[in-house]
């Protein structure tokens, strides 16, 4: 079997979809912590030894670092047989809704959410923009699972551990309450915290944390 390290840091939702992918997979891996908020990805040190990109999170796999998470993501179901894609059909609505995550629900969430809570000063017409933005893509996302159980249908898929990534962290970093605005996320959440195996973020990312400014 693959050995494995995750280059990570606890609040990066990035991370959590190859963290809780592994571990819905029954797989265990060796965790890295990276001082994210000190800036170390930024050095040319760092991005010379573990990722050119200058990007967590980065995992291992038999000592082959490799990077970006949704192909990383489609990696992993295509090896373990799990969480993918059966029929062409399928196929393409999994890329479908992991690329509009990837592009829109968290590429704005992960910006929002870092500036909102981990950063000290911010601009908040910046914030205004960006929140106004999610809320969007949030409505397109709860519209669809009113009448979906996930992504695509009836099982859980890669697209849903993409997108459910950076939703499910506690409230007072994103700021939304999803249980109010958008029951069918709320609900959607719930169902993929039940599956087996099953851990949040801050269980499995241990580490050093960055200060929350949002409490």
């Amino acid at each position: 079997m693959p050995s494995y390290r995750l280059h990570y840091f606890p609040e990066s939702g990035n991370s959590y979809k190859l963290a809780l992918m592994l571990t819905l997979c029954g797989e265990t891996f060796e965790p890295v912590w990276t001082d994210f908020g000190g800036g170390v990805t930024r050095t040319a040190e760092w991005r010379k030894a573990v990722n050119a990109m200058g990007e967590i999170p980065v995992l291992e796999v038999d000592g082959v670092k490799m990077t970006q998470t949704a192909p990383l993501l489609l990696k992993l179901a295509e090896q373990y047989g799990r969480f993918g894609a059966e029929t062409e059909e399928e196929k393409f609505e999994l890329l479908r809704w992991l690329f509009w995550d990837n592009h829109k629900l968290t590429g704005y969430m992960a910006t929002y959410r870092f500036m909102r809570a981990f950063t000290e000063k911010n601009d908040p017409q910046v914030l205004k923009h960006f929140r106004r933005r999610l809320e969007d893509f949030l409505g397109i996302l709860d519209g669809h699972l009113q009448h979906n159980a996930f992504a695509i249908g009836a099982k859980p898929t890669i697209a849903d551990i993409s997108m459910m990534a950076y939703l499910h962290y506690p409230s007072d970093e994103h700021g939304f309450d999803f249980a109010a605005s958008h029951p069918a996320i709320h609900a959607w959440l719930g169902r993929m915290a039940a599956l087996p195996g099953w851990k949040p973020a801050y269980e499995l990312l241990p580490g050093k944390r960055m200060t929350n400014y949002a409490k």
